[in-house]
């Protein structure tokens, strides 16, 4: 019992080292549960993908990589999530915010078209103020 107790209290202080820890500046949406459309947050963070979707692990690492702000090593990631999973919103939508980060703003518009075809009803990317910048919206 003592095991399982301490199990527990490890978990708790793990998530919310998390939450605290988290960047306000660039915020990610948590892994749906439903398709691949991302919950969270309308924000220019990236977004995770749904938990056990093909290429997820690449995406989310993907993601790590764009928080700490370097951008072609994140692109890298992104490109490689949409080869396991070419219907990936997520991965799409991450993969032209770096190229947005990194200036090359054709392949960001691109990305995010493809994107907001992928998951058009999805607030997290449909509402996202830098791809409407970017699609004109």
């Amino acid at each position: 019992m003592k095991q399982l107790s301490l199990a527990l209290s490890v978990i708790l202080a793990g998530l919310a080292i998390t939450v605290v820890s988290c960047d306000s500046d660039k915020p990610f949406a948590p892994a749906a549960k439903t398709g691949t459309a991302a919950t969270g947050s309308v924000s220019d963070g990236a977004l995770m993908s749904a938990v056990g979707s093909p290429g997820q692990a690449d995406n989310d690492e993907g993601v790590s990589q764009y928080k700490q702000g370097h951008m072609d090593v994140a692109t890298n990631w992104f490109q490689k999530a949409l080869k396991a999973d070419p219907k990936s919103a997520e991965a799409q939508y991450n993969l032209g915010l770096s190229f947005d980060k990194m200036g090359k703003h054709d392949e960001a518009t691109a990305a995010f078209r493809q994107a907001v075809a992928l998951a058009p009803a999805n607030p997290a990317i449909k509402d996202s103020p830098i791809l409407k910048k970017h699609l004109g919206a």
